[in-house]
């Protein structure tokens, strides 16, 4: 009995010290400084990312099952330009050549995710497990190791077995959690003995609010005002009971660690001297990021959520609150099952109070009470969403390290994207985007922030979900239009190469030096891909027009010899 009350003594100074440590934030102190030159801590590791539906393509071979990707984006009007990632960028065949490529910018390490179908193709371990699947993933860790290039691996990056959405809901059903903790214990069984940094799931909050509550990505679904919170509800739970498995049948043969990737964009409050715009931006945040950070650092859901979904459903005459609760066994099982915090960030948002009414309806982003804008004068590249402004990510950094009492964290994403139709190898916006945004990183670390590593996104040019490939976020530009999916180096390229060799940013001569080299070096990269399109007419000569002019040529010739027997007869 003593020793339950001093646990339950712990367990209160606990939730008041992370409580406390919310209120530490200053949201009234924005310092917008100068660059800062200096490096990062020795061993601080540097890399680059992409995920499986993204750039493997080979989307129906060697045994791979159906994903929610595959079904949703064969789908007429769901994808810009009726796109789909059935090639993409030809990973699943160019293994050693993007390696290649990642060895010659001296990444540390390279984020990619394992698709769940492609090693259970219904999703279920007892079914069937396609070893074809499984040979494909062990040939690209063993090929990273041998290139000293550490495997940080994703288990879910939005592609669920398309079987498990049929059968049972996808992530609306509790069931999910066995069968993706099933999953994730067979990847531990077959690459944990390699893998040491495991990522459970990236981005939850876009499975949740996009698959299930906006309907643009996959499944597709539009169940607003529950949707997104009961697949979030779910996502949290398996997310705990995959740590646990880690924890207690690998983690001490194996020494790995296990943490989630979440997507955090900062928001900042439009007047900081006004408490409403204040308390607006934090509910913006913690709509956000603390949707799942805080369950796994405390063991619930932050009390803004609560507060807010409880009174708008009351409001609504429901005699529950939309957002569903954790019972306390349930509390303690995710408190603590986040080895690393993987962060996630591209861009930032002013935010203001802006009251909606119960007669709008239910819907996650009605529950916020909040409205976002953005500076027109913040610079807007490619995505519409995207602006860069590179403060806010040292803001956020900050605000993870006194909101959730100083974590381990990995960058696991930041980069900016370009349109379709640029075909500008010269990224100089890319360059100035990583340039800014890393040295806002490494005046966090300066600051005391936990930063480990640095993710930059993407390795290649890729398929952008509902975007298709309007969108082009990659170092290395891929021509989609060629059956070979060749990729050619941007400027961007040798800016961050230099980066990485250089482990931060030395002096000013240096850093000017590195953008005008980097630019110089795409000229030679320009001229290869403006002759793309005549290796593309070639290819299509060899495989089109050459079989074709030699079966018309045996026709012909079929038939004259059939004149002239019948001349002769």
């Amino acid at each position: 009995m003593q020793r339950n009350g001093v646990l339950r003594i712990c367990t209160v100074l606990l939730l008041a010290l992370c409580t406390f440590a919310s209120e530490v934030f200053d949201w009234t102190k924005n310092e917008m400084g100068s660059f800062q030159y200096g490096t990062f801590p020795s061993g601080f590791s540097w890399g680059a990312g992409s995920s499986a539906y993204q750039t493997e393509g080979a989307w129906d071979k060697d045994g791979k099952g159906k994903s929610i990707w595959d079904i949703f984006s064969h789908k007429r009007g769901k994808i810009d330009r009726n796109d789909t990632g059935d090639y993409s960028c030809n990973g699943y065949y160019k293994i050693k050549d993007d390696i290649s490529l990642m060895k010659d910018m001296k990444l540390n390490h390279y984020l990619f995710s394992i698709s769940w179908p492609r090693i259970l193709p219904s999703g279920i371990r007892t079914d069937y497990i396609n070893e074809k699947g499984i040979e494909h993933y062990d040939n690209m860790i063993n090929m990273l190791l041998e290139n000293r290039i550490t495997p940080i691996v994703t288990l879910y990056h939005w592609d669920l077995p398309q079987v498990l959405e049929e059968k049972y809901g996808g992530w609306q059903n509790a069931s999910m959690i066995s069968f993706f903790n099933d999953f994730a214990n067979l990847c531990f069984e077959r690459f944990g003995s390699r893998v040491k940094h495991w990522i459970t799931f990236n981005n939850p909050w876009s499975v949740a609010v996009e698959g299930y509550e906006t309907g643009e990505h996959a499944p597709g679904l539009k169940m607003r005002g529950n949707g997104a919170y009961n697949a979030a509800h779910n996502i949290i739970k398996a997310h705990a009971k995959v740590w646990h498995t880690y924890d207690t049948q690998w983690r001490n043969k194996q020494k790995g660690m296990v943490g989630i990737s979440l997507s955090a964009d900062w928001g900042e409050p439009v007047d900081v001297t006004n408490q409403r715009d204040i308390e607006a931006a934090e509910r913006y945040v913690q709509f956000h990021l603390g949707w799942f950070a805080t369950p796994l650092f405390t063991g619930d859901y932050p009390q803004i959520m609560k507060d807010y979904i409880g009174r708008k459903s009351a409001q609504q005459g429901l005699s529950s609150s939309r957002l569903p609760a954790f019972n306390p066994h349930e509390k303690s099982y995710i408190r603590g099952t986040c080895d690393f915090l993987g962060i996630s960030h591209f861009t930032t948002r002013y935010i203001t109070q802006k009251n909606f009414l119960p007669s709008r309806g239910n819907s996650y982003f009605t529950d916020r009470d909040l409205a976002e804008l953005v500076d027109p004068n913040w610079p807007d590249p490619g995505s519409e969403w995207l602006y860069s402004v590179p403060w806010g990510f040292n803001r956020l950094l900050s605000f993870v390290k006194t909101q959730y009492g100083d974590p381990i964290i990995y960058v696991t994403g930041n980069g900016v994207s370009e349109k379709m139709m640029c075909t500008d190898l010269c990224d100089e916006w890319r360059i100035q985007y990583f340039r800014d945004y890393i040295n806002e990183m490494l005046k966090a670390v300066k600051d005391g922030v936990n930063v480990k590593g640095y993710t930059a996104w993407s390795l290649l040019d890729k398929f952008e979900w509902d975007e298709g490939f309007s969108e082009r976020f990659g170092l290395y530009y891929v021509d989609f239009g060629s059956k070979n999916k060749p990729r050619y180096p941007k400027a961007s390229v040798q800016f961050y190469k230099r980066i990485i060799s250089s482990n931060g940013f030395p002096n000013q001569r240096e850093i000017e030096s590195w953008k005008r080299k980097s630019l110089e070096t795409c000229t030679s990269s320009n001229q290869l891909l403006a002759a793309d399109p005549l290796i593309g007419h070639m290819e299509m000569v060899t495989e089109i027009v050459i079989p074709t002019v030699c079966t018309l040529c045996i026709l012909l010739s079929a038939v004259f010899l059939m004149f002239l027997l019948r001349t002769r007869l």
